[in-house]
């Protein structure tokens, strides 16, 4: 299972339900729930979060390296493949603090842009969707 931890509130309007019809299409090893801590609340739980050993921590960031959808996928796959856990991190407004940058096993960027939370979690939730599919080998993502 993937924790993706999130500042803001719980997913609401237009994007939730979409949201939450990729997170019902997800089966093991790819299938993941939220953790929402609002403002501070974010920054406060990261600041005491262990980073245990074997977590694999994806911080998303548009400072970030920029990958493609079957290079996710693969980094999902390899992850799940030595047991490890999956945590990805969206930070709150202002991002996150330096420390949690650096104890990060990777750094992702959907783009340069900068987008609102629940653009983020929509793009999070699809590319776990569409990494469970190109592991599946399925018509769903097109090259």
């Amino acid at each position: 299972m993937i924790t993706i931890i999130a500042g803001g509130k719980k997913h609401s309007g237009e994007y939730g339900w979409i949201i939450k019809d990729y997170q019902k299409r997800c089966r093991k090893p790819f299938d993941y729930e939220f953790k929402f801590y609002e403002g501070e609340k974010l920054d406060d739980y990261l600041s005491v979060w262990p980073f245990k050993g074997d977590q694999f921590v994806i911080l998303c960031d548009e400072r970030g390296e920029n990958i493609s959808s079957p290079e996710f996928a693969e980094l999902l796959e390899t992850q799940f493949n030595g047991s490890r856990e999956v945590v990805i991190i969206i930070g709150g407004a202002y991002g996150v603090a330096p420390e949690v940058r650096e104890k990060a096993n990777f750094v992702w960027s959907f783009s340069k842009l900068v987008m609102p939370h629940m653009i983020a979690r929509l793009v999070v939730a699809e590319q776990i969707y569409r990494a469970q599919e190109i592991s599946h080998g399925s018509h769903y993502h097109h090259e």
